[in-house]
């Protein structure tokens, strides 16, 4: 995943773009980057903030950078910003997004159109620098930011510091997005709203699927009209947005403990059968309150994660380190789990090791049993648009490992999709299985048509691929 953020001021923009783009932390734990444009041209940072936080990193580069324009990216894979020299003069890009056909588009421009890329560790190019090759190849930067999206299979939204102005470009479905905020010295826009709420700058308007739009201190001015269709990722809402955020103006809390209701209405659990519902922290603690509203079962905090050293839940990249880190980090309060029956929230299941691991250090702790209720549907699909887990393919999630172990290897489209329906045999089959590979005591997923619900607009503006394989 990642994060952007940019400041167009009539003043220095440095302090609100180091503050702005540290908000997006939660997006990604690997390159932190900023570029500014000031009198004296082009500057810009980029630091590796896998074993320190951005702002630890970016300290010093605050005192020393200066310029009234400037973009910001925290990224969970490739660095930049990137400064690029071209025919359309010097530019500073950072995108957030995920293209399916790189190879496809680099091999047509090496082919083509003689470009060459810088290769990143593992012989990968650059998704950035590939999308400022793309914008490269028109006349002027709004027909090279048009064609860049035409061209990419899969979600990519841009933003393009240039001296006279900063260039957003939504993703053509809307599925990341671009929020602009305003007060009196300029703009700024930002892909998690609430990141310049502290800055001074108050809500001003989001961009629409496509739109591409130039920011200066003065304004924002539409350069290309927003799309009518948007497929904006619901995941979002359930996990990945930061709890004070909103997205098409729907507050991510708000949503959560809306899902939480839901899923406590199709439960029916009662004090009679659960002692406390507890969510796992920090996505699943909303869903856990609404579940516990609804209900009338008392919220509990069994378990308390701890953030000093380890603030970030992506941290470290690698599988098993991951899992161990997640594990260290929750401390439980003994007084909480032991002999009670505790109904769990947690807002997904992805590959179900942390979850199992989590269900295993309750029952160490004394709990009499763990119910688990995930707040969205079971993950069917690997995600295509954001990148939102690095699984090296579906067989990292249990879903699929449970349906290739009753269907075998070749499954069909419409065997997943009986998987996907609530009400099939087939599915609850495979909460079966799901349920005691893990250790769980019961085992409900939250319903699409419920999420969708708790969400509040319209579904065919929201992408739900990973649950029903719906493009």
């Amino acid at each position: 995943m990642g994060g952007i953020f940019a400041s167009a001021l009539k003043e220095d923009c440095v302090f609100d773009l180091f503050f702005g783009t540290d908000y997006h932390s939660h997006l990604g734990t690997r390159r932190g980057g900023m570029a500014v444009y000031g009198k004296d041209g082009f500057d810009r940072s980029i630091h590796n903030i896998e074993n320190s936080p951005f702002r630890t990193k970016f300290a010093d580069d605050v005192k020393q950078m200066h310029g009234n324009l400037g973009i910001g990216c925290i990224s969970d894979y490739e660095a930049q910003p990137l400064i690029v020299r071209s025919h359309h003069g010097t530019y500073a890009i950072t995108t957030v997004g995920r293209i399916n056909n790189l190879n496809v588009l680099s091999d047509e421009l090496l082919k083509n159109n003689g470009s060459s890329f810088l290769e990143m560790s593992g012989g990968i190019i650059n998704p950035t620098e590939l999308v400022a090759s793309l914008i490269n190849r028109k006349d002027n930067l709004i027909d090279g930011l048009r064609y860049a999206q035409e061209m990419i299979d899969g979600s990519m939204s841009i933003m393009l510091l240039t001296p006279q102005g900063i260039y957003l470009s939504r993703d053509k479905l809307g599925r990341t997005p671009i929020v602009i905020g305003r007060k009196d010295e300029g703009f700024c826009a930002s892909f998690e709203s609430f990141a310049y709420l502290n800055l001074g700058y108050e809500d001003f308007r989001e961009l629409g699927p496509g739109e591409i739009a130039v920011m200066t201190p003065e304004g924002v001015t539409t350069l290309s009209a927003p799309g009518k269709k948007m497929r904006i990722c619901t995941f979002l809402w359930v996990y990945y947005g930061y709890p004070s955020s909103s997205y098409e103006g729907v507050s991510v809390e708000a949503m959560r403990v809306r899902c939480g209701q839901e899923l406590a209405k199709r439960d029916h659990m009662t004090h009679d059968q659960i002692d406390s519902v507890a969510g796992v922290p920090d996505s699943g603690t909303a869903h856990a309150i609404g579940y516990a509203n609804e209900s009338g079962v008392p919220f509990a905090r069994p378990f308390i994660k701890y953030t000093p050293t380890w603030p970030r839940s992506f941290m470290p990249t690698i599988q098993d380190k991951r899992d161990l880190i997640a594990k260290m980090k929750l401390i439980p309060v003994h007084e909480l789990i032991e002999g009670q029956r505790l109904l769990l929230i947690d807002d997904s299941i992805v590959r179900g090791t942390q979850l199992r691991e989590t269900t295993e250090f309750l029952y160490r702790s004394g709990a009499k049993e763990v119910h688990v209720r995930p707040a969205c549907p079971p993950l069917l699909f690997g995600c295509k648009y954001l990148n939102f887990s690095r699984s090296t393919g579906e067989m990292e999630l249990i879903t699929r490992r449970m349906i290739r172990d009753a269907e075998g290897e070749n499954v069909s489209r419409e065997v997943l999709s009986d998987y996907a329906n609530p009400d099939s045999e087939r599915y609850q089959a495979m909460l079966d299985v799901i349920c005691k590979q893990l250790n769980f005591t019961t085992l409900r997923y939250n319903r699409l048509d419920d999420l969708i619900k708790a969400v509040g607009i319209d579904r065919d503006k929201l992408c739900t691929y990973c649950w029903d394989g719906r493009e």
